[in-house]
């Protein structure tokens, strides 16, 4: 039987319609106004600009509205904390969107907590991940609440299943994790410092590569009937797992392009927009 094709775009794309269509009903609920996601971008980097522009162009996609916050490399700690205060208190702003990395100057984390919880759309906050992990309600980092929602869209089998994470960061390989033991699955977490990597990834029923290295979790490492799911992306159109060569014998897997990469982009929209109708009762 042929390996299932995780297809996060084709997936989006189809979200993209249903979001319009709930984007309209808000507007014609709250008088023309529109679901706001501010987007804050500190410093000149080149990538940071793009990912904030393609998110601002999801918004215009289902006829929300980006509220661009764009700040110096100079801007202090103090600077950025004021500013979210101010979105925190805009009524009109749904959404608050903090472009990872920030200059060094900055303290990240602080000003990552500082976004209300409500309109931690992005699932950056250590209130929303605690919240999450003890199964209440709080919007989940966008990247891995994408791929649940791909899991979930391609009904993958959860419950009962040995995933293993390779990564642990704080908006990734740690949600993710979470995300995984709240949908019953037995969940290991490895890392950089893991002992016999290979062996812990060839025990799992659902491999999440999750750590920032162009294919560094190889091929015969992983079984046969495994689900593979790729988060990473690095140039030449290449994951963190090595993926030509399981494409004919795993379960299910993720393309790189076009797997996990659009879901993370079009569950932060889905999140903005859940935050808009929840304001309007």
């Amino acid at each position: 039987m042929p390996a299932i094709v995780l297809d996060g775009k084709t997936l989006s794309q189809q979200t993209e319609a249903e979001l319009s269509t709930r984007v309209a009903a808000i507007r014609a609920r709250s008088g023309g106004q529109a679901p706001i996601l501010a987007t804050i971008l500190v410093g000149d980097d080149p990538a940071s600009a793009t990912h904030v522009r393609m998110k601002q162009n999801a918004c215009r996609r289902v006829g929300m509205e980006s509220m661009a916050v764009e700040m110096p490399a100079s801007t202090t700690t103090e600077q950025l904390l004021a500013k979210i205060a101010q979105l925190n208190a805009n009524a009109r702003c749904h959404g608050i969107l903090l472009q990872h990395p920030v200059p060094a100057q900055i303290d990240e984390r602080a000003c990552f907590d500082a976004i209300d919880l409500a309109k931690d759309v992005d699932g950056v906050t250590c209130l929303g991940f605690g919240r999450m992990a003890m199964g209440e309600h709080a919007w989940g980092s966008a990247t891995p609440a994408g791929i649940m929602r791909l899991l979930a869209a391609y009904e993958i089998p959860l419950a009962g299943r040995h995933a293993v994470v390779v990564g642990r960061s704080p908006i990734l390989g740690k949600p993710m994790a979470l995300m995984l033991l709240n949908a019953n699955c037995t969940v290991t977490i490895c890392h950089s410092r893991t002992r016999d990597l290979p062996h812990h990834v060839n025990q799992a029923d659902i491999v999440v590569g999750a750590v920032g290295k162009p294919e560094f979790i190889r091929a015969e490492w992983i079984r046969d009937g495994a689900v593979v799911v790729d988060a990473g992306y690095h140039p030449g159109g290449i994951g963190d797992i090595e993926l030509a060569p399981l494409t004919a014998r795993v379960a299910a897997y993720t393309p790189v392009p076009g797997g996990v990469g659009p879901m993370t982009i079009n569950t932060l929209i889905l999140q903005t927009v859940q935050t808009a109708e929840r304001a309007l009762g």
